[in-house]
């Protein structure tokens, strides 16, 4: 009982003498309070960011390859090598699946820009010829309806699974499930409609990742039948032909601009797929299965080398590494925040014990014990760290929130943020108010009556 009546009477000095100052601890509590702030906030960006990661991941998909075409100036690469290639093809397709062993599901692609029209609404949209591996290989499962099935495929039916966002313009609240929309010049009918996903714009223009809501699936040969087919040979290119033209099908020009010599260019899409995205059992297997394919392919395209092979998870890995390597720095900024807020207290409390040599000494000569002076100054330390580091909370929350709604950045403050940097203040009061609070201790009381 006695024991809790000493420290309950030495906090209420050590509280006195803080009060009594209030200006000056405030000041000393500014390190603890900007340190703390900063060590939530760079924690939430972290935090935001490797969430950001883990949404991406989800998007490609997991164990995923993927091959896209490159387009080459003025008509083709061969013309420039002198080889002709037939560009990313459904044979690339079915080469990869039977020699490739760690391959798992394949996915190819074809994407046209047309309008679409339903309801007395018309609006332009992107259709994607797709099999129905797609949907798996991004874990992307359907609100409504159901999938393509494999009649459906090979026939190349006019079925079509749209977009949530698809169906929220053309059919409003109604099911859209056995209507038909018109998508160019082909009516399909609505078998299905994919759950809502958002799709960062980051992730779509360096992943390779689809905006998923705003488009009209199709099943690949469908696409390929009944909407174009770039490797298919047509009166157009037997007529360019006679007249000493190269043409190819469905070759589209995609873009146009000046060469180095001021000469107008054009690029020529005529692969006939779009994309392919390759699912390999294992992680591990990632970097061999691409170096493969990529062999492979090279061969195929008669060493015209017109696509390209991405791994979207090793992309990320990289990313991940990098804002993990930028937060440590960071952090360690902000740490460095809380040491100096820490050297700050000891300095103030070695003047505060300065200052109050007599009051040290007229506590020791009445009776007081060296551990109830340390007890005293060590209170005061803490209390000061410890406050700052309340404040710092709250500070540090308020700033996440500012970076997220000012800059778009994703913050996320975790419970175990705010417990280290709060652990780290109440440390640091502790270790850099020791010092003082001994050395107060250590004042001879006859010396200390003496000063003035």
């Amino acid at each position: 009982m006695k024991f809790l009546e000493k420290y309950f009477y030495n906090l209420n000095i050590a509280l006195e003498s803080v009060f009594a100052n209030r200006f000056r601890s405030i000041l000393t509590a500014l390190g603890i309070i900007f340190g703390v702030a900063a060590v939530i906030a760079m924690l939430a960006i972290g935090n935001g960011a490797r969430q950001e990661i883990l949404e991406q991941m989800k998007m490609v998909g997991v164990n995923n390859i993927i091959i896209r075409p490159i387009y080459a100036e003025d008509g083709r690469p061969e013309e420039e090598a002198g080889r002709f290639s037939p560009g990313l093809t459904l044979q690339d397709v079915e080469s990869i699946r039977s020699i490739v062993p760690t391959v798992q599901r394949l996915s190819p692609e074809v994407q046209i820009s047309a309008y679409a029209m339903a309801n007395g609404i018309r609006r332009p949209v992107r259709v994607a010829g797709v099999s129905p591996n797609y949907f798996d290989v991004f874990s992307l499962g359907l609100s409504r309806g159901k999938m393509f099935t494999d009649e459906q495929v090979e026939e190349g039916a006019p079925v079509a699974v749209i977009g949530n966002n698809i169906r929220a313009i053309f059919f409003g609240n109604t099911d859209p499930v056995g209507k038909q929309i018109k998508a160019g010049n082909n009516w399909l009918t609505v078998i299905g409609v994919v759950e809502d996903r958002m799709v960062s714009e980051d992730a779509a223009a360096n992943l390779g990742v689809s905006e998923f809501n705003n488009v009209i699936y199709t099943p690949v040969q469908t696409m390929l039948l009944r909407f174009r087919d770039r490797s298919a040979i047509n009166i157009e290119d037997i007529q360019i032909s006679r007249r000493g033209g190269r043409g190819r099908g469905g070759a589209v020009v995609i873009a146009s601009g000046n060469s180095n010599n001021g000469e107008t260019v054009e690029y020529e899409n005529y692969h006939q797929l779009d994309r392919v995205v390759v699912q390999v059992a294992e992680s591990d297997q990632l970097s061999v299965s691409a170096d493969l394919i990529r062999r492979m392919l090279y061969r195929r395209h008669n060493n015209v080398e017109d696509f390209e092979v991405i791994i979207p998870e090793l992309l990320l890995e990289q990313e991940q590494r990098t804002r993990e390597i930028f937060n440590v720095v960071l952090g360690a900024i902000a740490g460095i925040s809380l040491i100096v807020g820490g050297i700050g207290i000891m300095n103030i409390m070695l003047a505060s014990v300065m200052e109050r040599t007599k009051e040290i000494g007229v506590r020791l000569a009445i009776g007081a014990k060296k551990t109830d002076v340390v007890f005293q100054f060590l209170s005061e330390s803490t209390f000061i760290s410890v406050a700052g580091g309340i404040i710092g909370i709250f500070l540090g929350i308020a700033l996440s929130r500012g970076i997220m709604h000012f800059t778009e950045i994703l913050t996320i403050v975790s419970l175990a943020s705010i417990i280290i940097s709060f652990g780290v203040a109440a440390t640091v009061g502790i270790v850099f108010g020791y010092m003082p609070a001994k050395k107060a201790a250590e004042k001879d009381p006859v010396t200390s009556l003496r000063y003035e």
